[in-house]
Parts: C-alpha cells; structure tokens; sequence
C-alpha cells in the first residue's frame, strides 16, 4: 500500500511520495484532505515555479504530528495539514529566482528562507498571508 501512495501523481511533475517520505517515516500517513491540499500547492505555486525555473526538490511536504515534532516544527505547523513543503531548486544557482518567483505570486501564504532552505505555504480555503521573511531563522 505504501508503495502505491508513493506513485500517486500530485501534477504533472510531482508525487505524492516526495511529499511524505515513509522511507524515512513510515507512519507519516497523509489523510484524503492532506492530499487534496498538496495538490492544491502543486497545481498553483510548485508548477508554475518549475515552468520558469526547472526542477524542484521537495525536502519535506506534509508531516504528521509525531515527524512534525521530530523535525521541531512549529505546533501549528501547515505541513500537518499538507498545506506547505520544504523546497529547494535542483540547480542552486536558481534560488534567489525562486523566492523572488515565489515572493511575487499572488497565492502565496508563507515564504521563509534560511540558508540554503525554503519554506513555502498555500491556504485553499483562506486569503493568502503574503507573509514572507526571507534570511528567517526558526
């Protein structure tokens, strides 16, 4: 069954398996809805990101509340829910042209960089925050 959800095609470019690593986690199950908001996320910043800027590496997606803990996520974290990923570009020269990409689109929750990280969020069912820090550190 796992590796099943590890096929599912989120978009044209990304998989569901990216997103959850049971590899590494194999209890971080993803409900229908955590799906269905990948998708969202997938379908409105991470393709478009990847038409303009080539491959995308996702890092972390949606996490459960155990990994989320794991990981020192935040309690109220949208990776339990599936509405935010840890990304990076394939080729890092890219990635200050990611977060501005990212930076200027209009459904964009929640952008946060570190070095050499990126943390982006999408909210289906609410107006976007446009809450960006770039050089934020947890």
């Amino acid at each position: 069954m796992k590796e099943n959800l590890n096929n599912i095609r989120l978009s044209a470019h990304f998989m569901l398996g990216e997103f959850i690593n049971l590899q590494k986690y194999a209890d971080n199950m993803p409900t229908m809805q955590a799906v269905v908001n990948l998708t969202y996320g997938c379908h409105i910043l991470l393709e478009p990101a990847r038409q303009v800027l080539g491959p995308i590496i996702i890092n972390s997606g949606f996490r459960c509340r155990r990994v989320n803990t794991l990981v020192g996520g935040v309690s109220n974290s949208q990776h339990l829910v599936g509405q935010a990923a840890d990304i990076r570009p394939k080729d890092a020269q890219q990635f200050q042209r990611l977060i501005e990409f990212l930076k200027a689109h209009d459904q964009t929750d929640q952008l946060l960089t570190g070095n050499g990280w990126l943390h982006i969020s999408w909210n289906p069912i609410a107006t976007p925050r446009h809450d960006v820090r770039v050089g934020y550190y947890k």
